[in-house]
């Protein structure tokens, strides 16, 4: 009897596992042919560059985060982006942009501006989330002139004595490790049999996410399924791991720059957030009390922070 029945469990146990991974595959699919077809490349003075370009109003340059893509910035983007010509591109080493020698955000800073020319746009409400942060800094310093508003999004800043990055818990490393090895299935896999793992190591305090609403829980999981495929990342990811964060000088930022960080941000922007609000003439700076660095349960407050913001500045 015992025989018989390690036998009858081992095959359910292989059946069950044949089905989890066709559905795994099923998943796969569909979400390679999203992100494949919901792009266009540009030729431009700084090489080729993938981004999305969707909507009508004034230009908004989207800057996603690091694990993301294009269509990370979509994502975000449609928090607060309505009545706006959003401009998403990939950065460097993501999905089809490939990475050139000279990676650094002031490089990649470069190329928005010639995505932008390519594109015709002379100026655009730049947006810096989390990794993409760096990188919108520069453009205001170094095109000021194509910068008609900074806002930056639980910022990957500089602070003199703070970093920013995941946490050091097991569970993070251990989802830090999949990421880094490009194991699409495992990833998948542990969004659903360890949520609360991979909520963690997104930056966002578990229980958090299990307090938000079915709604802003189907936020939190469509950022987080935004960085597969890891193999169409995994360049990126590399390229904001080595970028070393140094101070820039702030003060010559003359952009009406808005800032949203968050008190429970497993990342630790906050830090950094304060010192760069403190530094850029006239920043605005608010702190979420909860939400993490997914600001989940938020997207209605940041919603009406961007907006209010730009109201004032006259461009909405």
């Amino acid at each position: 009897m015992p025989v018989r029945f390690t036998r009858v469990f081992a095959a359910a146990a292989s059946a069950a596992g044949a089905l989890v991974y066709a559905g795994y595959r099923h998943d796969a699919r569909a979400i390679r042919d999203r992100v494949d077809g919901g792009s266009t490349v540009a030729d431009t003075a700084a090489g080729r560059i993938e981004y999305a370009d969707i909507g009508e109003g004034e230009a908004m340059l989207v800057i996603h985060g690091a694990g993301g893509g294009y269509d990370q910035g979509l994502l975000i983007a449609r928090d607060f982006a309505a009545g706006h010509r959003v401009v998403a591109p990939s950065r460097f080493g993501y999905l089809k942009t490939p990475a050139p020698e000279d990676s650094s955000p002031a490089a990649q800073a470069d190329a928005h501006a010639a995505l932008l020319d390519s594109l015709q746009v002379g100026q655009a409400i730049v947006v810096g989330v989390s990794a993409g942060a760096p990188s919108a800094i520069e453009m205001a310093l170094r095109h000021p002139q194509r910068v008609k508003a900074l806002i930056l999004l639980v910022p990957r800043t500089y602070h003199p004595t703070q970093t920013v990055g995941a946490d050091g818990s097991v569970p993070s490393q251990t989802v830090l490790r999949l990421i880094e090895s490009s194991a699409d299935f495992l990833f998948w896999l542990a969004m659903r049999v360890s949520r609360a793992s991979l909520v963690r190591f997104f930056g966002v305090p578990p229980e958090v996410e299990a307090r938000a609403s079915t709604v802003e829980q189907a936020r939190a999981t469509e950022i987080m399924n935004s960085v597969l495929p890891l193999s169409w990342r995994v360049r990126g990811l590399q390229l904001d791991g080595l970028t070393r964060i140094g101070p820039w000088p702030l003060e010559k930022i003359a952009a009406p720059t808005l800032i949203i960080s968050a008190e429970d941000d497993l990342y630790k922007t906050l830090p950094g957030a304060r010192f760069t609000a403190e530094h850029i003439p006239g920043a605005e700076l608010h702190v979420l009390a909860r939400g993490g660095h997914l600001m989940v349960g938020q997207t209605a407050s940041v919603r009406k922070l961007v907006r209010d913001f730009l109201e004032r500045q006259r461009f909405a």
